[in-house]
């Protein structure tokens, strides 16, 4: 079974939470062998590129920090998980007949944000300021809304790609299990106690106490209005 650092204990991305010092992990000992090393594996994958190229990996490593808010150390190393599974050819084992394959479909995308950005900026998008990554990105998703193409591809199903792959990623981490307190497999362990505030004794009491769903609502509209509010001053469309 892979190793786990001491120091790997109730880690969130960016330390960030509302469960307190809750940690998934500790229960690793009642997950069955194949169930624990496929997800400890997730703490350490490899940093050697496989599938993508150097300028590639920039443009993604901007876009995932990005669309997943990692603005700091630790992160969910979704990049490497990604690059892993195209490199190895696992896809969702469908696409968009509008689409070219996954494989093709990242390097393509992935080479339009640094050209977008070089037109916008005169730099790849890696090297652009926050706010105009968040403008080109979001012109994408403004684009997709209303059934448009971005550079020669349907916007909707770049939106797609980039968010499956992502999510896929990030949400498959016990770093972010902990954030949201998910508590894991339940086989062969189970539950016992079910139903509103019956928490397992190794679960923890949200520390909030909100319904997380309006604020990230909220947050979300923010941030399409300063998307906006900046495409404007830069006489650019969002």
């Amino acid at each position: 079974m892979p190793y786990r650092a001491p120091d790997q204990r109730a880690v969130t991305p960016q330390h960030r939470g509302r469960f307190p010092g809750f940690d998934v992990l500790a229960e690793v000992h009642r997950w069955d062998d194949v169930t624990a090393g496929v997800v400890l594996a997730r703490l350490a994958p490899t940093t050697d590129l496989s599938f993508f190229t150097l300028a590639e990996n920039g443009a993604l490593s901007a876009l995932m920090d990005l669309l997943f808010a990692q603005d700091g150390d630790p992160r969910v190393p979704v990049v490497a998980m990604i690059d892993a599974r195209l490199a190895a050819g696992e896809t969702d084992g469908w696409h968009y007949d509008d689409m070219p394959g996954d494989a093709e479909a990242w390097r393509r995308t992935l080479g339009a944000l640094d050209d977008e950005a070089q037109e916008r900026a005169g730099a790849p998008f890696a090297r652009v300021d926050a706010q105009r990554q968040t403008g080109i990105v979001q012109r994408v998703q403004d684009l997709g809304r209303d059934g448009h193409s971005w550079h020669g591809l349907p916007a909707q199903h770049v939106w797609s790609l980039w968010t499956r792959y992502g999510c896929a990623a990030f949400y498959s981490h016990p770093w972010a299990w902990n954030e949201m307190g998910y508590p894991g497999p339940a086989y062969p362990r189970g539950f016992k106690n079910i139903g509103i505030d019956a928490r397992e004794p190794f679960e923890v009491a949200d520390r909030a106490g909100r319904d997380p769903v309006r604020t990230a609502r909220r947050a979300e509209q923010a941030h399409q209005e300063d998307a906006r509010q900046l495409g404007r001053g830069t006489g650019q469309q969002p």
